[in-house]
């Protein structure tokens, strides 16, 4: 049962997520009530996951333990930035606290925290999909896809991944990331479709990009362990 909640958690998250880089679609109001979600959800996933920081000091460091680390810590930070950013900026949720502070700093927090935490999530989700994967396919009885599906699912992926990066690079979402920009240009004339799309592909990228990250660093552990025997 909690491995179900678990991914009900995460894949509220990553439908949040999508939302939230969307700002020109939600407005000011919605933007704020799905980031208090993402916030309580966040909360929900590190409580749920707490074993995880308990394992911290235990067992050997390997270079996937060591990366996985780093995200792991880059997302938590990227999340209590914008969870404290957002709560000074809020005019509709948090707006009744007695809460003060720099408004200008906490913009700036908040636009680069909510791109970091966007590419770090994926990647995050791309180190764990094979998790993922393998509880569909024990679900399904243990059988794997067959062959072409799989070239196929493949494929598809490589192309999503390609269209990702095509939209990450168009919107200069690194200006962003490194406040190399101080604002945000938020095309206002498009759908919602074509927003959420475009920032689906761009996770997907980072998705991509985490999963193969994560298999080439188990397939370098694999070899130097058969190498040691």
């Amino acid at each position: 049962m909690k491995p179900k909640i678990k991914m009900g958690i995460d894949f509220l998250m990553t439908v949040l997520m999508l939302s939230l880089m969307a700002y020109q679609i939600t407005g000011q109001r919605l933007h704020e009530w799905f980031g208090s979600g993402m916030l309580v959800l966040f909360i929900m996933h590190n409580i749920l996951n707490s074993r995880w920081y308990g394992s911290l000091f235990k067992g050997k460091y390997t270079p996937l333990r060591i990366m996985q680390t780093i995200i792991n810590f880059g997302l938590l930070i990227s999340m209590l930035c914008l969870g404290f950013s957002g709560i000074i900026m809020s005019r509709h949720v948090f707006a009744a606290l007695p809460i003060n502070g720099p408004m200008a700093t906490a913009r700036t927090m908040h636009m680069a925290a909510s791109y970091w935490g966007f590419v770090l999530m994926g990647i995050h989700i791309g180190f764990h999909l094979a998790v993922v994967t393998g509880m569909f396919r024990r679900a399904a009885g243990g059988n794997s896809a067959p062959g072409p599906i799989k070239w196929f699912l493949r494929l598809a992926a490589f192309a999503l991944a390609g269209y990702g990066a095509v939209c990450f690079v168009k919107a200069d979402i690194v200006s962003y990331m490194f406040l190399k920009s101080q604002f945000v240009f938020f095309d206002f004339e498009k759908s919602a479709v074509s927003v959420l799309s475009e920032y689906a592909a761009m996770m997907g990228m980072w998705v991509f990009i985490g999963c193969y990250s994560a298999k080439g660093l188990r397939d370098v552990l694999l070899k130097g362990r058969s190498l040691k025997r």
